[in-house]
C-alpha cells in the first residue's frame, strides 16, 4: 500500500449484515492487539434493516489526524449497492473484496478483485448472519493488514459467547478460503498447469 503504512478500508453493505460490527472487530483487533493507530466512521441509509451502509476503517502506523476514508486501498462489498456506490472513490492499485453471490456487477480490470461466496458458507456453518466474519477472515489472508491472531482473537471477544465456536469456524473458513486464492494465484503466476499441490 502506501509508505505511511496507512490502509484506508470500506467495508459496505446493507443493514442486518453486521458490517458496522466488522468494522469495529476489525479497528479494535489493529488498535488493541496489533498496537497500530485506527478509526472508525460508519454511514447508514434511510432504513436501519436492508438500507445500504458502511464503516470506514483507518489503520495506520502513525497518528490519523482525519477520520474518513476518501480513497480506500480495500474496499469489502456484501452488496451490489455498496460496490456501485464506492468502487469509483478507489486507489488505483487497490484491493476489491465481494461476495460473489450478492456482487454480480463488477467493472473488470479496474482493480485487484477478490471473490468468495461467504453467505453462502455461512449458511453452510448454520447462519448466513455470519458471512461478515467468513469475510473478515477472508479479509485477514488476503490483505495482511491486521494479524490473524488479533483478529480471531478479536472475534472471539466480541461476538455472543454463545456463537464464539461458530463464529470462530466462520472466520477460519473465510481465512483458508483466502489463503487457497492466494496459492492458486501464485501456481497461475508461476505458470503451474493441472492439480499438482
Amino acid at each position: 500500500m502506501s509508505d505511511t503504512l496507512r490502509q484506508e478500508i470500506v467495508i459496505t453493505g446493507f443493514g442486518g449484515q453486521g458490517i458496522v460490527l466488522a468494522g469495529q472487530i476489525l479497528g479494535k483487533a489493529a488498535s488493541l492487539i496489533d498496537q497500530k493507530e485506527s478509526t472508525l466512521t460508519q454511514s447508514y441509509g434511510p432504513e436501519a434493516r436492508g438500507g445500504a451502509c458502511s464503516a470506514q476503517v483507518i489503520i495506520s502506523s502513525s497518528a490519523v489526524h482525519y477520520p474518513y476514508v476518501r480513497n480506500p486501498d480495500i474496499l469489502v462489498c456484501l452488496s451490489q449497492e455498496g460496490y456501485n456506490k464506492f468502487h469509483g472513490m478507489m486507489k488505483e492499485k487497490g484491493m476489491v473484496l465481494v461476495d460473489q453471490d450478492l456482487i454480480t456487477g463488477i467493472m473488470s480490470g479496474i482493480h485487484d478483485l477478490y471473490v468468495i461466496p461467504a453467505t453462502r458458507m455461512a449458511e453452510e456453518l448454520g447462519s448466513k448472519m455470519m458471512a461478515n466474519v467468513v469475510m473478515l477472515g477472508f479479509f485477514t489472508a488476503i490483505t495482511n493488514a491486521v494479524s490473524p491472531g488479533a483478529l480471531r482473537g478479536t472475534v472471539a471477544e466480541t461476538v455472543p459467547a454463545r456463537t464464539r465456536e461458530k463464529n470462530l469456524a466462520a472466520f477460519d473458513k473465510g481465512y483458508d478460503y483466502g489463503l487457497a486464492t492466494l496459492k492458486g494465484r501464485r501456481k497461475k503466476a508461476a505458470g503451474w498447469k493441472g492439480t499438482e499441490a
